[in-house]
């Protein structure tokens, strides 16, 4: 067995950190911050929708966290061992720690959360536990993964907010999806849920019994629903709340506000997250089934201009279905139809070339574009692609509704023909990108997964190859394969690679010390007044 310490010395000092131990900190207080918008449920163990990755990582906890190095922290595993072969992985859990109910977790909760409830219908789950065929229990606090191929991409995918664990006692046997835990969370985390106001806020306290020697700090912590893009920014200026991720400040607002004294930006924190930018089409009906249209308007967009206008900045054209920065593993390879600045006649030439003739007012063909409904960033996005879109007679209209709503429309009905959206693509392509493409992912009802409804029989076989495949250099050539069909198809047009800005008051202090960022525990954060 290769067996990993994870308390060596260099881990041990990032641990300190993540839970308070490396500063003298201060205990109490409330920390407010933005939650843009309010999420649509609690459960984290069934969509990823970033809303929910605000919140329920205080309350629910992983098996590890990740340091901004992408070191594995131990959370509620303190360690863990790996065969020669890859295919067992045995978990040694935490003692001593329980749910917010006061019922011990072990690991009968650590095999029921990943064999019944992440592989089911967690959005990721399916691939990132693929190989994971069972899971014994020869002890309340050991848990050995039988995996019928290595998969060392696994080892990524253990935060609180890409797999949750979750009480077994208050899920087995319930419907996943609609169990009342969803609305009333009982996790290990540093903080305990208390109250949800809908429309207004949700409330977490500190959980007084919490496993960690340090920390939490905070006696509560409010997340802040407010729609209105003007007011969060008058919120975050006048002091009422005291930290903003996900750009719920506008990036207009934000580069304003860094220059303030008591108010910092930074960019760190999504360093294992990886967003990407993109519009998904219904490739089963509606105007854009073609993937000549889908090309012509990936090369129509001019993907430099909507970072430098709309985002200030903050992105990196894409050039590809995986971001560039894959680079360093060899995976990304730059792809044709992705050009930065855009081609209106090439674009254009496509639609004529594939018999798409326009009509005496201009327009080839109309339709309608869903946007994300997550801020004022995204609806500018939107106006811009409109015009774009009009420029190669294609004419939309855009439509913005709340969350749940749009929610159900992509992921429950497939009601919708183009939907501008961000995904996390993670630390390997296994994680975050697989889920758009394989035919397995088309998964009804289960969010932030394969809503094109793309199937191409080759590109499944060659997912599941690199997903296996533990050559680096062969498991490159695979991926460039991946890149060059949906180069060619298109089901998905990716637009940029983002840069998310935080906003946060400086009297919060060790708000990180995690590579999730905003998505960790908040467990070592404290007020300096």
């Amino acid at each position: 067995m290769k067996i990993i310490n994870l308390l060596s010395t260099a881990v041990l000092v990032s641990l300190l950190s993540l839970f308070g131990v490396a500063h003298a900190q201060k205990s109490g207080g409330t920390m407010v911050f933005l939650v843009q918008p309010e999420p649509p449920t609690m459960a984290g163990y069934v969509s990823t929708s970033g809303p929910i990755g605000l919140l329920a990582p205080k309350i629910y906890e992983g098996l590890f966290d990740y340091d901004t190095a992408g070191k594995m922290i131990p959370v509620l595993a303190e360690s863990y061992e790996m065969s020669a072969d890859g295919k067992t992985v045995t978990f040694k859990l935490r003692k001593g720690v329980s749910w917010h109910d006061g019922k011990p977790f072990t690991s009968s909760d650590v095999q029921f959360s990943i064999m019944n409830v992440l592989k089911e219908v967690h959005p990721r789950g399916p691939n990132s536990f693929k190989e994971v065929s069972s899971i014994d229990t020869p002890d309340s606090h050991t848990a050995v993964f039988n995996l019928d191929n290595p998969a060392p991409y696994m080892m990524r995918a253990f935060s609180a907010y890409e797999s949750p664990m979750v009480p077994k006692h208050h899920l087995e046997g319930q419907d996943l999806k609609g169990a009342k835990l969803g609305n009333n969370p009982v996790g290990t985390g540093p903080y305990k849920f208390v109250e949800w106001k809908k429309g207004q806020y949700i409330r977490l306290d500190k959980n007084e019994d919490y496993w960690g020697s340090d920390g939490p700090y905070l006696d509560k912590i409010v997340g802040r629903f407010v729609p209105d893009a003007s007011t969060r920014t008058a919120a975050m200026e006048n002091g009422e709340v005291l930290y903003a991720a996900y750009n719920a400040i506008p990036n207009i607002d934000a580069v304003r506000l860094k220059e303030r004294d008591d108010i910092g930006v930074t960019t760190d924190g999504y360093s294992m997250i990886n967003p990407m930018a993109l519009i998904e089409f219904n490739t089963k009906e509606g105007p854009f089934v073609d993937a000549a249209v889908r090309r012509a308007i990936s090369t129509a967009i001019d993907r430099q201009f909507m970072i430098d206008t709309i985002f200030f900045g903050y992105g990196k054209p894409a050039t590809s279905a995986l971001s560039s920065n894959f680079s360093a593993t060899g995976l990304h390879a730059k792809m044709p139809n992705y050009p930065a600045n855009g081609d209106i006649a090439a674009a254009n030439k496509i639609l004529d070339d594939a018999g798409y003739a326009k009509d005496g007012n201009g327009v080839r063909m109309k339709g309608t574009f869903d946007l994300i409904p997550y801020g004022e960033d995204w609806r500018r996005g939107g106006e811009y692609l409109k015009q774009v879109l009009g420029d190669i007679g294609i004419q939309v209209e855009l439509r913005y509704e709340d969350v749940p709503t749009w929610l159900k429309r992509i992921y429950h009905n497939y009601d919708f023909e183009m939907n501008l959206n961000y995904f996390y693509q993670l630390s390997d392509p296994v994680l975050g990108v697989h889920r758009h493409y394989g035919t397995n992912m088309i998964r009804k009802g289960t969010h932030f997964v394969n809503s094109s409804r793309y199937s191409n029989a080759e590109l499944d076989k060659l997912l599941r190859a690199g997903m296996t495949q533990p050559d680096a250099t062969k498991r490159a050539a695979i991926y460039k394969d991946i890149q060059t069909i949906l180069a060619e198809d298109m089901p998905v047009v990716n637009l940029f690679e983002l840069e998310f800005l935080t906003v946060y008051n400086t009297k919060l202090k060790d708000a990180y010390g995690s590579a999730m960022g905003a998505y960790a525990s908040f467990g070592n954060a404290w007020l300096d007044d």
